[in-house]
């Protein structure tokens, strides 16, 4: 599996794979099983025993352990994990010389897709844990808390000199249902629409009245104005990949901030009913209810205007043909990159009716510090030596991916292309996870995506609030707190 591939496919597993891990004996279920259904286990408890010291290493220092799902001895080129390998490799020595006399940096690697698994089965069994481990910080943040597998980080995190400057967006995906913050968010992956220019050469409609006019005259062009992810495949991606940047910008979203599921609300109908109207006016193609990521075709050869999806969507959707003709056909990630560079494709937050500011998915990567970690001080100098400006940009660039969620990184060099520069304007402060309070994200997503599909493909002249209202009690009635 390539690299690229991977990254797709985690995006779309992660929900399924950290609900997983509270039921699973072995390996994480392919991305088109449905896991089993999870129950939510209380709230992190306090530990019952005090861990162990840190075991003194050669030197003086004290070991301090981290999980990566990253190999700094694999030097294979051809690994699916170069990057993430040859960033420790670099990083690790240098930390070392840095804190020489003090601690002393070993990494584990672990399976990517066992990582959770194993630290939720080494808390409860009483195993060896890490004192730091590398996470996603959207639904496996909510399964890690649900088992109890987290340090509390709240007071020692507002202490530091960084906190005020993270974004926060991140913040809140690092924060449990008890309103605490349980992990370090490092780097994000926000949802953004990419647009043809050509089509859009006075920027991407703000407004969906704006859209719709734009839309229709673009139809007697023989152009769509937008492709998205529109099916139910991969247990109901649509939900995080469009559905939720629809229904957030119209004011909308998916839960009531206590753990219960809320659909049925007039935000969310008047977003489904502006999604309902694209697709019945032919303003978006058949393709976007295929499945199998064929909603990218029309974007790579401009037949669509434009296409919201995440960040580095970017990496799929190639080769290109712009609207002039121009080719983009080297057939790696760079292609869509070029465009961007030329001005051919640009970037934009999703529309917003009036009165309200656009909204987006949030993904997150950064840091715990697991239960019963022997060197936690360790683990609170190795993030702090992450978040300082030296090495902040590095991380991003390098194992996080996406863009910085300190503020003051964003303007680091390295994220000064026009890619950057584009999406982070296009999104700052806008987006948050789209799993919000929901304690079970797979089986949310599979719901959400079912009822939306429904209402705009199936059966478009259903009542949407009645709809919406039956997909939130079925949810409720399985998956809420005290269900």
């Amino acid at each position: 599996m390539s690299k690229t591939i991977k990254q797709r496919t985690v995006a779309l597993v992660s929900g399924a794979l950290a609900l997983a891990v509270l039921t699973a004996c072995g390996g994480a279920p392919p991305a088109t099983q449905a896991p089993a259904p999870a129950e939510a286990t209380p709230a992190p408890a306090e530990a019952t025993t005090a861990p162990q010291p840190a075991e003194p290493a050669a030197g003086g220092e004290t070991t301090f352990v981290t999980w990566y799902q990253y190999d700094e001895t694999n030097t294979d080129e051809k690994s699916d994990e170069r990057v993430g390998n040859a960033y420790l490799r670099k990083t690790i020595p240098m930390f070392n010389e840095e804190f020489k006399g003090k601690y002393k940096w070993v990494n584990q690697p672990q399976a990517w897709d066992k990582m959770v698994l194993n630290l939720v089965a080494a808390v409860q069994g009483g195993g060896e844990v890490p004192d730091l481990m590398q996470v996603g910080a959207d639904s496996v943040v909510t399964t890690l808390y649900q088992n109890g597998a987290m340090e509390d980080l709240t007071d020692w995190i507002k202490a530091q000199p960084w906190f005020s400057d993270l974004d926060a967006g991140a913040i809140s995906a690092c924060t449990g249902l008890d309103g605490k913050i349980y992990c370090v968010p490092v780097a994000e992956t926000p949802q953004l629409v990419f647009y043809w220019s050509d089509h859009f050469p006075n920027g991407y409609p703000k407004t969906p009245e704006e859209f719709m006019t734009q839309a229709e005259a673009l139809k007697q062009k023989n152009v769509y104005a937008i492709t998205f992810f529109g099916s139910t495949d991969f247990d109901g991606a649509a939900t995080t990949r469009f559905f939720f940047t629809a229904l957030a910008s119209f004011g909308g979203g998916y839960d009531d901030g206590k753990g219960n599921m809320l659909l049925n609300t007039p935000e969310n109908v008047k977003a489904v009913e502006f999604i309902r109207e694209i697709v019945a006016k032919g303003y978006a193609p058949e393709i976007v209810f295929a499945g199998k990521f064929q909603e990218e075709e029309p974007m790579k050869t401009a037949e669509a205007a434009s296409f919201p999806t995440g960040i580095f969507g970017y990496r799929y959707v190639n080769p290109l043909r712009a609207p002039s003709g121009k080719e983009y056909n080297t057939k790696t990630e760079k292609d869509m990159l070029d465009a961007i560079e030329a001005g051919d494709v640009k970037i934009s937050s999703f529309l917003a009716p009036e009165g309200k500011k656009p909204s987006c998915g949030l993904g997150v990567t950064g840091f715990i510090i697991p239960k019963g970690a022997k060197n936690p001080d360790g683990a609170k100098a190795y993030i702090n030596w992450i978040m300082d400006q030296r090495n902040n940009a590095d991380w991003v660039i390098g194992p996080g991916g996406g863009v910085p969620s300190l503020n003051t990184t964003r303007s680091a060099p390295v994220f000064q292309t026009a890619f950057y520069k584009q999406a982070i304007e296009a999104t700052a402060g806008l987006c948050r996870p789209w799993q919000g309070t929901l304690t079970n994200p797979p089986e949310a997503q599979k719901i959400i995506a079912t009822v939306i599909y429904k209402l705009i493909k199936e059966d478009p002249t259903a009542d949407i609030a009645t709809e919406l209202q039956k997909a939130q009690d079925e949810y409720n009635r399985q998956y809420a707190p005290g269900s």
